[in-house]
């Protein structure tokens, strides 16, 4: 078995060449490749605007920098950018305690009741394992008046409508760098139909705008987000059921992008995983407690790491049978 590190498509990677050697015109202060990036994102996220930035943490810099109140961010499997971009603006930050990463409902109405903050910053999947009922936390989050910011790196194209989608969020914010479901190496996006935060923010977008190759690569490579996250759900859902029968894994029951073992010898037991799994360009095995993951000591098998054609059938199986080995 021969397993591959994600990376863009040839067809991306051929359109981030062209447009390197061949920027097309400038209008209205705009590269061709900036506006197609632009309308290949309003596709999926619905929003009527959009800004590629030149990070993911960019396009949340972009955010909390408009904001005046406290922010809540989840306890675990969240993004550590959430925190050090509030505190360079010097924003208090409220965690917001969670079931291993799974934000639950009643527990957010009461928090958001208790602290009243200003924002509520989520990913689409707590630490990748686990899908969040954006539906429900949009609901208390725009009743009680709080922004609520989804970071959809791993969302955005959602087969299902329910994750990096207008419906479930007043702002989407999200990476398009390595190995994100959007991959082309760098960049981001922040999407909206709040005018008020993108004038306020215009400075700073402006500031780190992504430069048109960059452009060039997500209008390409975003075409292919609902198959992306198809498959890579498909590989965990195989992994999970097999995985159940003989030991603990987190949300078993749930959409996620990764596998989490729990295992008290967690060091031993990741370095024996390492050992058997053959990724050629990166790793795929990293080890909890882990904020951007989840706070228990355990062992994360990242399937979001994989490059899509890897996740067949048959690789799974081979994988399922070195974990119960």
């Amino acid at each position: 078995m021969e397993l591959f590190y994600r990376r863009p498509s040839k067809e991306t990677r051929i359109a981030m060449s062209k447009a390197a050697l061949d920027l097309k015109h400038v209008s209205r202060g705009k590269y061709e490749e900036t506006a197609l990036a632009e309308e290949s994102v309003k596709n999926l996220t619905k929003h009527e605007h959009v800004k590629i930035v030149n990070s993911g943490n960019s396009a949340i810099l972009s955010v909390m920098s408009t904001l005046k109140k406290d922010v809540m961010i989840p306890d675990q499997g969240g993004w550590s950018g959430f925190k050090k971009m509030a505190q360079i603006f010097g924003l208090e930050t409220i965690k917001l305690p969670t079931n291993l990463g799974l934000i639950e409902p009643e527990v957010l109405e009461g928090s958001i009741k208790k602290f009243n903050p200003e924002a509520l910053f989520i990913t689409s999947f707590g630490g990748y394992v686990v899908e969040q009922p954006t539906t429900e936390i949009y609901k208390i989050c725009d009743e009680n008046g709080v922004l609520l910011i989804e970071d959809a790196s791993g969302g955005i194209g959602d087969p299902l409508g329910k994750l990096g989608n207008s419906a479930n969020a007043h702002v989407i914010i999200a990476s398009t760098g390595s190995p994100k479901t959007v991959n082309v190496g760098n960049g981001g996006f922040l999407s909206t139909n709040n005018t008020e935060l993108l004038d306020s923010a215009h400075d700073i977008l402006k500031t780190l705008k992504a430069d048109p190759v960059t452009c060039a690569g997500i209008a390409s490579e975003i075409k292919n987000a609902p198959i992306t996250i198809k498959r890579t759900v498909q590989a965990c859902e195989i992994l999970k059921s097999g995985i159940k029968e003989f030991r603990d894994v987190l949300h078993h029951d749930k959409r996620g992008l990764n596998i989490i073992l729990p295992e008290n010898d967690n060091k031993s037991y990741a370095y024996s995983l390492r050992k058997k799994f053959n990724v050629h360009g990166g790793g795929i095995v990293t080890l909890c407690p882990n904020n951007n993951r989840v706070k228990l000591k355990a062992v994360c098998i990242e399937i979001k790491n994989l490059d899509i054609d890897c996740l067949i059938s048959e690789n799974m199986e081979y994988i399922l049978n070195l974990i119960k080995n």
